[in-house]
């Protein structure tokens, strides 16, 4: 998607949902935008802050949750308890290092197809899965 696409896709769902179009949830979405990898309210709060000193923490969260709701974001909780957000984008599955925090995006037709013969030979259904890798990432691991 192009930031053109998102703004108008908020904007429908603004309009479908009779809330309100604001300057504050343009400028979360733009700044949402620009950031790389997956964001904690806390980071995105910050970085809205650089550019909008007037934006509280509380819109800040209200606004991802209804990122989320208008399909422009997904919500993600990893093993440490920690709310991250990530534009929504094709499916992927996450490398998380346990020691840094980091998190590595990867997809893999080999995985994606052993799921669906999986699912096929239980006459299973699947409507989402997330697949997740705790570990060390290269910097963090101990037999370096």
């Amino acid at each position: 998607m192009t930031d053109q696409v998102e703004r108008r896709t908020l904007a429908r769902y603004l309009e479908e949902h009779n809330l309100k179009h604001t300057k504050q949830r343009e400028a979360i979405l733009a700044v949402f935008l620009n950031i790389q990898g997956h964001v904690t309210s806390e980071d995105l709060y910050r970085k809205v802050r650089e550019e909008h000193p007037h934006v509280g923490y509380t819109t800040v969260y209200r606004t991802m949750k209804l990122l989320c709701e208008a399909g422009l974001a997904s919500e993600r909780h990893f093993d440490d308890g920690i709310t991250r957000y990530e534009i929504e984008h094709e499916h992927h599955d996450h490398l998380v290092c346990t020691r840094c925090g980091k998190i590595i995006e990867f997809d893999c037709e080999m995985i994606e197809s052993a799921q669906e013969r999986i699912a096929k030979g239980h006459d299973f259904r699947v409507l989402r899965h997330r697949h997740e890798l705790y570990g060390h990432c290269s910097s963090c691991r101990d037999d370096r």
